[in-house]
């Protein structure tokens, strides 16, 4: 039985990760609506939790933790029940769930999206960073070609990245997608079906609204 699970954070890609993970499975939590880059993060109280000063952060007990695939990969593991679990039983597919998770939190999310965000002016940060268009560019054509192994994979008709099951790797993935469509950058059309199956899920619809409302 979940402890009083608190999060903190709302309003970004990274954040909506562990909401929509609370939602699939049906855990109660206490929503903390602070935002990156807001001076929110930088307080007293919230720097004993998190010296990083950085969203999202789970708190479970006496536990704290950041890193938004960690959080959903520590719910899915504590968590589970039988009519939810978001990680392979098998120690294959465990990992190769593990490979997804790696691949798109390096190669998707860090290498390729958040240089976008650090040094675009479309919804960016080059005001902070600085602009670096060719940069910019270059990390949405390595977005695209590393979506290839995406591509790969779904095109035999599976409906998840681990086939039937919904993972923890779909919560990063679709996130990821959506990222990069708010972006410009655009997605394979191997890639809508999925995207738009995992949008239309009842967990993301509900963890969409608790990520971008303020109460």
């Amino acid at each position: 039985m979940a402890r009083d699970l608190i999060l903190w954070g709302v309003g970004t890609a990274r954040t909506i990760r562990p909401h929509w993970a609370l939602f699939e499975l049906d855990l109660p939590y206490t929503k903390k609506p602070i935002g990156p880059r807001t001076g929110e993060t930088k307080t007293t109280e919230y720097t004993k939790l998190n010296p990083r000063q950085k969203v999202p952060l789970l708190q479970d007990g006496d536990l704290t933790l950041g890193e938004s695939a960690a959080i959903v990969a520590y719910l899915a593991n504590t968590y589970p029940s039988k009519d939810r679990s978001l990680v392979p039983s098998s120690r294959r597919d465990y990992a190769k769930w593990l490979e997804w998770c790696f691949f798109i939190v390096t190669e998707l999310d860090s290498t390729s999206l958040y240089v976008m965000r650090r040094h675009g002016t479309n919804k960016g940060l080059a005001h902070l960073y600085g602009d670096a268009p060719v940069v910019v560019s270059q990390a949405a054509d390595y977005f695209r070609q590393q979506l290839r192994f995406v591509d790969s994979a779904l095109a035999d008709g599976r409906e998840y990245l681990m086939g039937d099951q919904f993972t923890t790797a779909d919560i990063l993935l679709t996130t990821c997608l959506t990222w990069a469509i708010d972006y410009d950058v655009g997605i394979s059309d191997v890639a809508v079906p999925y995207l738009n199956r995992n949008i239309k899920r009842q967990a993301y619809i509900a963890a969409e609204r608790a990520n971008s409302s303020a109460t």
